[in-house]
């Protein structure tokens, strides 16, 4: 299988001895892990498994998922560490102005003025918008909310985004 895939999560521990495990989530889309979706678990040899989510429910921040067909710890104890992938297919269309994390994740990060601030190595999602961690060259990573009197360009291709900062912003 040569699909092109998206990480969705990463399974951090087992969670009971009932096959449940502990997902990291790194996907927007709640319904991911909904009863019913197909996942796949990234694998060393390359050959993603293809595993049909039949419990899910959330404790203490995080996902808390059950694979159809295994249901004792020692099915999903080798699992800790793995990524949980969808396929290209799988992906939602997007509207206008929305983004997926690996679109924006790489992107440099430029000012209105031209100066390079860094590049974006994380997404995080505190509230009401996200918030995108640039790391930069010296200094201390930069937080940049995504708001419209922030961000001004967002070329995906080009993995170029210009910011106009706020007052305070880049301090």
């Amino acid at each position: 299988m040569t699909e092109k895939m998206f990480n969705i999560g990463k399974i951090i521990n087992t969670h009971g001895i009932r096959g449940e495990v502990k997902v990291h989530r790194i996907t927007d889309f709640e319904e991911r892990f909904v009863v019913g979706e197909m996942v796949y678990l990234a694998k060393e040899d390359g050959i993603p498994l293809k595993l049909i989510i039949d419990g899910h429910r959330l404790h203490k921040g995080f996902d808390l998922i059950h694979f159809e067909g295994y249901n004792n710890i020692n099915d999903v104890e080798h699992f800790k560490g793995s990524e949980l992938q969808i396929t290209e297919d799988q992906q939602k269309e997007l509207d206008e102005h929305e983004y997926y994390y690996h679109e924006i994740i790489g992107c440099e990060v430029h000012t209105t003025s031209g100066d390079k601030l860094g590049v974006i190595k994380e997404i995080l999602s505190p509230g009401a918008n996200d918030v995108w961690v640039v790391k930069q060259e010296k200094g201390k990573d930069l937080l940049i909310p995504y708001i419209e009197e922030v961000v001004k360009e967002i070329e995906v291709e080009a993995k170029k985004i210009v910011i106009e900062p706020l007052e305070g912003l880049l301090d």
